[in-house]
């Protein structure tokens, strides 16, 4: 007897949910997302202000956007997300509909229900996919897991109080406790 086979989805699946349903799918699989907490939204807006702010001010061609924000990530038709944060420094890769192709940056603020998908899944489809850099923000244990996956010179784990500097603008200083002032 043949075992069941699983239901892969596509990018058009994603489109088909009902409106202010988010999900992502990955390797044709399709993940629901939960709305996020209050300090998730604080810790996203203050990032997204205070990166946008430091690219503005060194007038520099990369691109912030937090989510909603699609990312195609292998440019395929089953693989769709929406980090928190993405930075993107290849104009060719944006267009009307989002990122085609994997961000220079992104950045995960995890929260009870995305931990498993932040830590595990996503670490390996964001690395595989080309991503320079990978942020995984824990707002409970005030701890921040950075992966520099183009020299690994970076990798490692920060408190809040740490003054991290970003693996790809070198001259990026960010303390996540100065942020929730």
């Amino acid at each position: 007897m043949p075992l069941p086979q699983k239901q892969d989805y596509t990018i058009s699946d994603i489109y088909a949910l009902p409106e202010g349903q988010r999900a992502e799918l990955i390797d044709g699989q399709i993940y629901d997302m939960a709305p996020p907490k209050r300090i998730h939204q604080k810790l996203v807006s203050e990032l997204t202000q205070f990166i946008g702010n430091y690219i503005k001010s060194k007038k520099g061609s990369c691109e912030i956007y937090p989510a909603p924000f699609a990312v195609f990530l292998n440019q395929d038709d089953r693989n769709y997300v929406e980090p928190d944060i993405s930075v993107i420094c290849d104009p060719d890769k944006l267009d009307d509909h989002g990122c085609q192709g994997a961000p220079d940056w992104i950045i995960e603020v995890v929260s009870p229900s995305t931990e498993r998908m932040d830590y595990g899944i996503k670490l390996f489809k964001y690395r595989s996919a080309g991503v320079r850099e990978y942020w995984i923000i824990n707002p409970v244990n005030r701890i921040i897991n950075i992966y520099d996956f183009e020299s690994n010179e970076k990798t490692g784990q920060y408190s809040f109080d740490n003054d991290i500097s970003s693996c790809i603008c070198n001259d990026l200083n960010i303390k996540i406790a100065d942020l929730l002032l």
